[in-house]
């Protein structure tokens, strides 16, 4: 079934590349109209470009910056009905090695800048009394964690529990608001700054075999953003090919 977004408008937020631009690419493909936000700005116009959107360079740990994206999408399509804050960053540092300002740098973006897009777009949102927020999460934090990720882990359980207050907050207004809680997805990123041995092991610990790819991610981002999900509130999806699922490594049986 196609065109299921045709006529919305889709603000999503850290989509120059990876997890963000399948989401914004899989949203046109149904007939979305998207905003483009991102601290990278040469990949972020790139890919508005090719999708036929515009670009608007959004630090979304700034209010200004959630305020002018919200703005920006506004002033060009009369409307916003989707909103999706999938900015992160998740430097790797054990707890004990942390410093102050590289804690307060995750908070400010993964979990801050949630709250932000969603006051952001709550204005317009509430007037039209409809709206779809829509939040990258993680299974890392809510379901499972591993050492380094102490601060990452913290903003993504955060994320949860803002997810079900916001759902709550927001139901009178016809407002609905999800997560995603994707596991080891193969991007860019990934590739870069992951080694092919890590890539290995995380593909072994994944039942169904393989790593998830961006548009698996943006397949669950389009059901909570269609019609198909307008009595679904408060609640994430996990697509993770099942990682979370084993009690331990030795979890695979021979099918024959």
């Amino acid at each position: 079934m196609a065109g299921r977004l045709e006529g919305k408008t889709a603000i999503v937020i850290g989509a120059a590349r990876g997890i963000g631009e399948g989401i914004a690419a899989r949203f046109v493909e149904e007939g979305a109209r998207v905003v483009i936000g991102d601290t990278e700005v040469e990949a972020g116009k790139a890919t508005a470009e090719r999708l036929g959107g515009i670009f608007v360079e959004t630090n979304i740990a700034s209010p200004a910056d959630a305020e002018a994206i919200v703005n920006a999408a506004l002033e060009s399509y009369g409307q916003l009905d989707i909103m999706v804050q999938n900015a992160g960053i998740y430097p790797w540092t054990l707890i004990e090695n942390t410093p102050a300002e590289e804690w307060d740098a995750v908070m400010a973006v993964n979990l801050k800048g949630t709250f932000l897009a969603a006051q952001a777009a709550l204005k317009p949102m509430k007037a039209q009394r409809s709206g779809r927020m829509i939040f990258t999460s993680s299974i890392t934090g809510p379901r499972v964690t591993s050492p380094g990720h102490g601060h990452y882990s913290a903003t993504k359980a955060g994320v949860n529990g803002f997810i079900k207050s916001a759902a709550l907050e927001f139901a009178n207004y016809g407002i609905t608001v999800n997560g995603v809680e994707p596991g080891n997805i193969l991007t860019e990123g990934m590739k870069a700054h992951r080694s092919e041995t890590f890539i290995k092991s995380m593909e072994a610990a994944v039942p169904l075999g393989r790593l998830g790819t961006p548009r698996d991610v943006a397949n669950a981002f389009l059901y909570f953003a269609s019609e198909d999900a307008e009595y679904v509130t408060g609640t994430t999806i996990v697509v993770d090919g099942g990682q979370i699922l084993p009690e331990g490594a030795d979890f695979r049986i021979n099918p024959d």
